[in-house]
């Protein structure tokens, strides 16, 4: 909160959370959300009329009420008991204790085992042969923080055997989490799962946590100093393309990262596999301003312009100085066969929630992008 960073924990005692979580949803004015990054992004899918959505993740009753009728959930997904997770959102300049948040962001904090063991991964695999899927979203991995070591070594490798049991040509997108083990964050990225997905969907604090667990580019910064530094979240993510994704001859498919933090949104993708991506990027700024501010379009007597006006585009020898141009907001630059998107965001002065953000953003990315069929 002091650092107005979005976090996520589990939360291991199972009997206190169920305390605080009933009391929670008991408490008079309480609202009620649809929760977890998949459903999330499903629920922005199915916003379009034109798009049915398939959700397999364990659905309980509040959950199913709550879904848009463009989203099947197969009765293998139901399940009698809801699991929640807990959202503390604070506003800017909101205290607690000797923290002051610089800025609205929210805490999420939940005991889900079901999510945790990654449950449906295999009914959900085994229902794309008849739901014939444009595009997989996974996510969620995360959550086995809750699970033991081994647990976690076993159930990487079959998340990694159930992707390549995905026909072949259905681009993956992985949204990642907040998350705090390190080597769990590790075995993501090596354990073949970075190459098995073709999209990556991230925020500033996964993205920097990602480079610390991995060895990465600027992995000896402890946290970022107020908003990220443009060339270095540039640096890890042409790092992330170059060492695991789609590169001459490598055996991996993944060619496209949609990075987001609060004042800009930078999309990186390699070279030949995806087209449209600077209406993407665009696309996944406008709702970022629209959702926080829960209006249709975007107010401009409610949002502010933050970004930074001037960068480099990367800390390496080939980095060049950009100013951004208020006629042509979206910034673009290729680095050895990877391309660079960058917007600014105009960011909501007193956002309505801040929850779900990261996922409409990834999913209205998704929406514009043309993937290439070859890919």
């Amino acid at each position: 909160m002091g650092k107005g960073a979005a976090a996520e924990r589990f939360f291991s005692d199972k009997e206190t959370f169920h305390d605080i979580a009933q009391v929670a949803s008991e408490f008079p004015g309480a609202q009620h959300y649809v929760g977890g990054n998949a459903a999330l992004i499903g629920q922005k899918f199915a916003a379009n009329s034109d798009l049915k959505v398939l959700l397999c993740g364990p659905v309980g009753p509040k959950l199913h009420e709550l879904l848009d009728d463009n989203v099947f959930v197969p009765p293998e997904s139901l399940q009698e008991v809801d699991e929640f997770h807990l959202i503390l959102e604070y506003q800017s300049g909101e205290e607690w204790g000797q923290l002051k948040a610089p800025h609205a962001n929210r805490f999420i904090f939940s005991h889900d085992l079901s999510n945790g063991a990654m449950n449906m991964l295999e009914v959900f695999v085994s229902s794309l042969e008849e739901f014939q899927p444009d595009l997989v979203v996974l996510s969620g991995l995360h959550m086995m923080e809750g699970q033991s070591k081994e647990f976690q070594r076993k159930r990487l490798l079959e998340v990694v055997t159930s992707i390549s049991d995905i026909p072949t040509g259905i681009p993956v997108h992985l949204e990642l989490a907040s998350m705090t083990n390190r080597e769990l964050m590790s075995s993501i990225v090596h354990q073949q799962v970075f190459p098995a997905v073709t999209s990556l969907g991230l925020n500033e604090q996964e993205l920097l946590f990602l480079t610390q667990s991995a060895s990465g580019p600027h992995s000896s910064l402890s946290s970022w100093n107020g908003v990220p530094d443009v060339g270095m979240v540039s640096d890890i993510l042409f790092w992330i393309l170059k060492e695991h994704g789609k590169i001459k001859s490598r055996a991996s498919d993944l060619t496209r990262i949609h990075f987001h933090t609060l004042v800009y949104h930078i999309l990186a993708t390699v070279d030949g596999h995806w087209a449209n991506q600077l209406a993407a990027v665009a696309a996944g700024a406008r709702v970022a301003g629209t959702q926080a501010c829960a209006t249709e379009t975007i107010d401009t007597s409610r949002v502010s312009l933050r970004a930074p006006q001037e960068f480099m585009t990367s800390h390496s020898e080939g980095g060049s100085r950009i100013v951004l141009n208020p006629n042509k907001p979206v910034v673009e630059w290729h680095r050895e066969g990877i391309s660079f998107y960058f917007t600014p965001v105009l960011v909501c002065k007193d956002p309505i929630r801040t929850v779900g953000l990261g996922d409409a953003i990834s999913a209205e990315g998704l929406f514009y992008s043309e993937v290439h069929p070859h890919y």
